[in-house]
């Protein structure tokens, strides 16, 4: 059976300071990504991105198109320096499923990188009237994790199981006093580690309901295509077939759970046995590794990633430069 291709994109918490500088001073392709996104936003987006300051990147506002931007151009460099494979399938946890949107041509990076910036704000102001936040719980299962979420919100404040990461690894998210509680009783319940998650809101939560019909307004008016290559979806962790799907999935991404474990699970079962994260940090390639050991896994966030997957898989080489897309 000839080997099936998954690229998967990351989320909030994988920003870092400098991330796809040294990508840019090595390919042209990737620090156009970042010249068209500053002029697209009319902001100093890259400076950002590479400079900081770190409370400003961690901001929502500018975390989520910086990941956004990174990722694609990692993706333009993997292409330029002539990884030319194709996915089967594209997945991205929370965020990093707009990538793959850009990724699988259902948005222009132009619109995605638009759309993303109108979620950012969204987000940010529906955490500034619904202040909360968000926490990561290791080695309790789904069912405890559930268990604490119930009893704080009937005691302390609404607080729901925001990501199924990996099997002994879920984040939470809600009312800050809520959250403060969970972590509390998930240490006295065993967890190895409960702690807090350097992001400014609490995503994937009935927090967000606010920034919901702004944000389907925004997604409705934005020119989305159907799917060239499978999106694997957050909230059925299923591939999104339609334009329909997609706005549903892009609207109700902002409170529902992101299912993803089922969506990788979901891709091995169709036949992936390689992934490539493309974007800052590993945290979805250690996450693999939680879920399956199996599968080959590869992090492509600089120039030694796309060395090594090069070499994993040797391409022809090609002048191959992205389009506006990023793909």
């Amino acid at each position: 059976m000839t080997e099936k291709l998954a690229f998967v994109f990351p989320g909030q918490g994988s920003q870092t300071l400098g991330m796809g500088q040294e990508l840019a001073k090595t390919y042209p392709e990737a620090a156009n990504i970042f010249k068209q996104a500053d002029e697209i936003l009319d902001a100093p987006l890259s400076e950002i991105c590479w400079q900081g300051p770190e409370d400003e990147l961690n901001d929502t506002y500018n975390t989520q198109p910086g990941i956004f931007v990174s990722c694609l151009a990692t993706l333009a460099a993997l292409r330029a320096a002539g990884y030319v494979a194709e996915p089967d399938f594209v997945a991205g946890h929370s965020l990093g499923e707009y990538v793959a949107y850009v990724a699988a041509g259902v948005l222009s990076f132009e619109d995605g990188l638009k759309l993303v910036r109108e979620r950012a704000r969204l987000m940010r102001e529906a955490g500034q009237q619904n202040p909360g936040k968000m926490a990561a719980i290791i080695k309790l299962n789904d069912e405890q994790v559930g268990d604490i979420c119930r009893q704080v919100s009937a005691e302390t404040g609404w607080i729901q199981i925001a990501n199924y990461n990996a099997p002994g690894q879920v984040i939470i998210s809600g009312d800050k006093a809520g959250i403060d509680r969970a972590i509390e009783l998930a240490k006295a319940a065993g967890a190895r580690k409960a702690i807090g998650l350097p992001v400014s809101i609490a995503a994937h939560s009935k927090l967000m309901e606010t920034a919901n019909a702004n944000f389907e307004a925004a997604v409705n008016a934005a020119k989305i295509n159907a799917p060239d290559i499978p999106v694997v979806a957050n909230i059925t962790a299923r591939p999104l077939n339609s334009v329909e799907a997609i706005q549903i999935e892009m609207v109700g991404q902002l409170t529902s759970s992101v299912q993803w474990s089922k969506s990788v699970q979901f891709m091995i079962a169709q036949g992936v046995s390689k992934f490539v994260e493309i974007g800052p940090k590993n945290v979805l390639t250690s996450l693999l590794k939680r879920i399956d050991r199996s599968v080959s896994r590869v992090n492509v966030e600089n120039t030694a990633g796309i060395g090594k997957l090069l070499q994993e898989q040797p391409v022809k080489r090609t002048s191959h430069a992205p389009d506006e897309k990023g793909s």
